[in-house]
């Protein structure tokens, strides 16, 4: 397994949601999947996938990742906006000003289109995150893993204290189909010292729920 160096988030490393979602694409894709990211993944480097009750991804003798069979409830499930008011929520995007990644494969606005996904969520009046996301040519259950990552992330003040991604529990029951107009939507459900808690659901053009994540960000 390798994450190629297109899959960053902080640089030199990998963007957590998309090395998560490889990560879990060695297991069953269609049930919920938590991954634990024992170390930044790193870049262009053969990683050594090691199956078991718990599977473990090594960069040599160093464990970078763990992942086991999860549960995941429908009340995980982030309340919906339509695309119109997630393409106006993205306009007011915190990271345009202020941004601890701008390179970041997902939500960095240093990316060229087509390159990086540039998801860029921003805050509705409650609090929840709204991005539009326009599925790519090559749209994949790693990739909706990689979209449900920074719009969780940016419902945590991220400009004003970075964080990365620890853990992530995400389940993707359908992918749209390559042009389709998503809405990811992301909620941070409270604190705890280095500790945000977060979750982010993927909804498709016709409002149906495609994949759904809850996280844990840790505060560098």
């Amino acid at each position: 397994m390798i994450i190629a160096s297109r899959f960053n988030g902080p640089p030199g490393t990998g963007n957590g949601g998309y090395a998560a979602g490889l990560v879990a694409s060695h297991m069953d894709i269609g049930t919920p999947v938590e991954v634990t990211l024992r170390l930044p993944p790193p870049l262009d480097t053969e990683l050594t996938v090691r199956a078991g009750d718990v599977l473990r991804v090594y960069a040599g003798a160093e464990l970078v990742a763990e992942a086991t069979a999860e549960a995941m409830t429908d009340d995980e499930i982030v309340a919906p906006a339509s695309f119109d008011q997630a393409v106006s929520a993205s306009s007011t995007f915190r990271g345009f000003a202020v941004h601890p990644f701008p390179t970041c494969f997902v939500c960095g606005p240093d990316r060229e289109p087509g390159d990086g996904l540039r998801l860029f969520p921003g805050m509705l009046p409650d609090g929840r995150t709204a991005a539009p996301f326009v599925a790519p040519p090559d749209v994949s259950p790693v990739l909706l893993w990689a979209a449900l990552d920074c719009p969780g992330g940016w419902s945590v003040p991220l400009e004003a204290r970075p964080y990365v991604l620890g853990r992530m529990t995400a389940l993707v029951t359908s992918v749209p189909a390559p042009g389709e107009r998503c809405v990811v939507m992301g909620q941070m459900l409270g604190e705890e010292g280095r500790k945000a808690f977060v979750r982010s659901t993927l909804f498709g053009p016709a409002g149906d729920v495609l994949a759904a994540a809850r996280a844990t960000w840790l505060a560098l």
